[in-house]
């Protein structure tokens, strides 16, 4: 445990100082509240053992500013008998406890102690509230599929650690569902998870919203902020979209990674952070680094673990599961069904965009339907409508031809190869049977073969 102290009373301090460390604590000891702001900003604490009575800053102001550097930091103030009164009245203002001068070793210890049991009380039941968080992000994230499997129990294995995860997956996986889990399975649970969306934020922003910048560092900057960096200080910073991370930024983000001190924009102090870092990504970093256009040093620092989210595409197992939970979130009855032919239509379509794009199409179905019985009548038209089509081999359509002329011999050409057999061709273009049936009547394409 880290304590704090500031006392502006040399010898009491020294005394102190020299009691605490003693007993075995991490202690930094300061003259007076502003020395003690400086030392909150720059380092996480556990508690804060402060006098009342000091000059530039006294204890209630130190207190009542210390809050909304670190929230969850305890106070103890140190009081002379006549300044009960007013310690009495910071306990109203957040202060955890107050012993008067003068006090012997045990009634300090005691103290101290019992302020950290609090402490550890609190943090345990953070954990347990993040434990119960990270089964409630994951409860909507089923499977059977061997793929699933392994992608839970690496999680399951690294989440209580410190390492540094890299986590791919195509759009519409996950990615941020599994960071959270990865957070809130950890020791880091009680503290902040904060992420960012690397390719949301203007290039000319991005550096100060990763580590933050004083006032006057640049036009717009009217006061100090602080960067995602220290606000995630304790606790998981996810960075998502890493790969859209410029070449200059990626240099920083590396020596941050690296001596774990940032560089607030502007500022001639340099911030220690303790952070736990993932990253994620649906680009090909190897391609990238390949290409010159990501840091090569940078991908093997993010790359300590990595995890791989599969796609729908690659766990067809877990598809009817997923349908069954989305049912169930959607439905207030519970007492919505599906056909077999809706889930053998489900199970065959490709699914570009992933386990997001199965529970928005649900969710539409549930809203839309006509009964409680789900269908293929239920299927939006558009449903499929971006799934890429696989060419036939040795037939593609001429570089000539527009995109609807060429999708149009695409399908004559297949249906032709099956003898208008419109079940086989659909399963061939790799679309549902009706959406093949409705790009047929979009393009006038008339069969002539019964099934």
């Amino acid at each position: 445990m880290k304590i704090l102290l500031a006392d502006d009373d040399n010898s009491l301090r020294k005394v102190l100082l020299f009691k605490l460390k003693q007993k075995g604590y991490d202690v930094v000891a300061v003259a007076d509240g502003q020395e003690a702001l400086d030392e909150l900003n720059k380092s996480q604490f556990d508690l804060l053992l402060s006098d009342i009575r000091m000059p530039k800053i006294d204890g209630i102001k130190l207190l009542e500013q210390s809050k909304f550097i670190q929230p969850d930091l305890k106070t103890i103030l140190i009081t002379a008998h006549a300044s009960v009164p007013q310690a009495v009245a910071a306990l109203k203002l957040g202060a955890f406890d107050y012993i008067t001068k003068p006090f012997n070793d045990e009634e300090l210890f005691v103290t101290i102690e019992k302020t950290f049991r609090i402490k550890r009380l609190e943090n345990e039941n953070k954990q347990l509230k993040g434990k119960l968080k990270a089964q409630n992000f994951l409860q909507n994230f089923v499977g059977i599929s061997k793929p699933f499997k392994e992608m839970i129990k690496m999680v399951d294995k690294i989440a209580d650690t410190d390492a540094t995860v890299l986590i791919s997956g195509a759009s519409g996986t996950g990615k941020e569902v599994i960071a959270k889990s990865i957070h809130y399975k950890s020791r880091r649970s009680d503290k902040e998870f904060i992420a960012v969306n690397c390719a949301a934020i203007p290039k000319d922003l991005i550096e100060s919203e990763l580590f933050g910048h004083v006032k006057g560092a640049f036009t717009g900057a009217v006061r100090d902020k602080k960067g995602k960096f220290e606000l995630a200080d304790g606790g998981t910073l996810f960075l998502d979209e890493i790969g859209d991370l410029n070449i200059e930024l990626q240099a920083k983000l590396l020596r941050v990674i690296q001596e774990r001190i940032i560089d607030p924009v502007g500022s001639e102090f340099k911030k220690e952070v303790d952070v736990r870092l993932l990253a994620a990504t649906n680009a090909n970093l190897k391609r990238k680094v390949s290409k010159g256009d990501f840091r090569e040093d940078l991908y093997y620092r993010l790359n300590v673990i990595p995890i791989n989210i599969p796609s729908l595409n690659e766990r067809k197992e877990d598809i009817s599961i997923l349908v069954q939970e989305f049912l169930k979130r959607f439905s207030k009855e519970n007492d919505i069904t599906v056909s077999s032919k809706l889930m053998d239509t489900l199970m065959s379509y490709s699914w570009p965009g992933n386990v997001r794009e199965l529970e928005n199409l649900i969710e539409r179905m549930v809203i839309l339907r006509k009964s409680k019985k789900l269908t293929e009548k239920d299927l939006p038209e558009d449903f499929g409508i971006i799934e890429t089509i696989t060419p036939v081999k040795d037939e593609a359509p001429e570089s000539h031809l527009s995109f609807h002329e060429a999708e149009k011999k695409l399908i004559i050409d297949t249906l032709n190869k099956f003898a208008w057999n419109r079940t086989k061709s659909a399963k061939f273009l790799q679309i549902p049977r009706h959406v093949l049936i409705y790009r047929m009547k979009k393009y006038e394409i008339f069969y002539n073969k019964n099934e």
